[in-house]
């Protein structure tokens, strides 16, 4: 009798633990975490062009093409080539300060750079009016 109540425990904590995955990540987070990281690689290879067309329209509203360059351009440049870009959570909320009520998704990365060892990545993206989520916050610290 003990071996088979083992045995079940043993069979129930497997299938628990197979399932687990499954379970633990939101779908959202796969999503954006994909999308923000195919945006930095446009801010990784300096593209602000394609990087600020890629944004969504809060981000494209707050500067023009060619202020988002030189804001680029001083803020990373300093900072050296990519090194390792690690995903250290995503959160989803239905609103962000100062912005009006939206689906929003705040990704935190860990990055480190040439010349820059430890950098954390916030982005911001919102779900627009088409479904498609875009990038519309972009802060290192």
């Amino acid at each position: 009798m003990f071996s088979q109540l083992r045995r079940l425990q043993l069979v129930a904590l497997l299938a628990f633990a197979a399932c687990g995955p499954a379970f633990s990540q939101d779908p959202r987070a796969s999503e954006t975490q994909y999308l923000a990281r195919e945006w930095l690689k446009l801010t990784d290879s300096g593209n602000a062009q394609a990087a600020w067309q890629a944004a969504g329209r809060k981000f494209q509203a707050a500067m023009t093409p060619e202020q988002w360059e030189r804001a680029l351009a001083g803020q990373r440049a300093p900072f050296g080539a990519l090194v390792q870009r690690t995903f250290n959570g995503a959160s989803f909320r239905g609103d962000i300060p100062n912005q009006p009520p939206g689906d929003y998704a705040l990704l935190m990365f860990r990055t480190t750079f040439a010349n820059r060892s430890v950098v954390f990545e916030s982005i911001s993206l919102e779900r627009e009016g088409d479904g498609r989520w875009r990038v519309v916050g972009y802060v290192l610290r």
